[in-house]
């Protein structure tokens, strides 16, 4: 049987990691509104400083442009620190898709990424024709996602389609890594509870608690890194096309005759070919199913004719 004391200790523990878990939204609460009001303050300050430059006499220019730098230079720190997951979607219309293809690998490569998959596959057009699509799916680093885009870009005569998306995933980091954090210190909570674990029994629960909280944790950081490596780098699909065909209708009466002309020869040797097609499925059939037909039933009529005139005479005779 458990100790009511060691599972006194477990039910503190997991009350403990409970409350690590709402002081730590707390505290990123209260930092939201400290962080808040320092902006608020700072802004404050600037008003007040570039009053005492009117008062004192002072150009206020110098001023208003340091409180510029600072605005920029932290929603810069704060847009560096932001995990966004960027993708694209290209279709592009070049001349020759080989060389386009080794043009935008190289672009890949140049920028620091790599190609992920390339295919190349014939589609056949409405004239006919065959032409060549390769597919293209390229990751560059995050930092290089816009250069990469407008040299793809160029890499085709026209764009034909295109995608660009992202996705903020800074709120789901930041929760993971307190996530990540809280589970930590439930775990080294349980391995000081498994030393003093003395019966067999406890050492297990405690042992089981422990793997459960280590799942929990690898499950935690596997999504970090997922998440990191998507927004490290960016992924590009492109599509690479041959130029369309345009038709041109260049028809005309003469013409017109001729293809009516060949129309018509066309349906009459269609019907020919059905005529001889039926002809030789039809003389099977006779020879195999309707001649033996018939032939058997001819000779059922004639043998019941022969048997009604042989009855015949007999009646008479024995009504005379």
């Amino acid at each position: 049987m458990k100790s009511p004391k060691f599972l006194f200790l477990i039910l503190a523990l997991l009350l403990f990691a409970a409350g690590l878990a709402a002081c730590g939204s707390v505290m990123r609460s209260r930092n939201e509104a400290e962080s808040a009001r320092s902006t608020k303050s700072d802004s404050q300050a600037g008003s007040t400083s570039a009053y005492d430059s009117k008062t004192t006499g002072q150009t206020p220019v110098m001023q208003q442009v340091s409180l510029k730098q600072a605005d920029q230079s932290q929603s810069m720190a704060e847009a560096m620190n932001r995990k966004i997951i960027r993708n694209a979607d290209l279709t592009l219309e070049v001349a020759t898709p080989p060389e386009a293809q080794r043009k935008i690998t190289s672009i890949a490569e140049t920028l620091g990424g790599f190609v992920v998959t390339s295919e190349s596959k014939q589609r056949q057009t409405g004239d006919g024709k065959q032409e060549l699509e390769i597919n293209l799916v390229v990751r560059v680093p995050a930092t290089q996602f816009g250069p990469a885009l407008d040299q793809i870009r160029s890499a085709g005569s026209r764009v034909i389609q295109e995608k660009v998306t992202g996705e903020d995933v800074t709120e789901e980091f930041i929760d993971l890594e307190a996530r990540i954090k809280t589970q930590k210190a439930l775990e080294a909570q349980f391995l000081e509870i498994m030393k003093d674990a003395r019966k067999v029994p406890d050492a297990l629960e405690v042992q089981r608690q422990i793997a459960d909280v280590r799942t929990e944790i690898e499950k935690l950081e596997g999504r970090k890194r997922f998440l990191e490596n998507r927004a490290s780098l960016s992924t590009i699909s492109v599509s690479l096309q041959s130029p369309t065909a345009i038709a041109v209708n260049t028809s005309s009466f003469g013409r017109n005759i001729r293809e009516a002309v060949a129309d018509s020869v066309d349906v009459a040797s269609a019907i020919v070919l059905f005529l001889i097609r039926f002809v030789i499925v039809v003389i099977p059939i006779l020879l195999l199913i309707v001649l033996p037909g018939y032939l058997i039933a001819r000779y059922v009529l004639r043998r019941n004719r022969k048997m009604q005139l042989g009855r015949e005479p007999q009646t008479e005779s024995q009504s005379k």
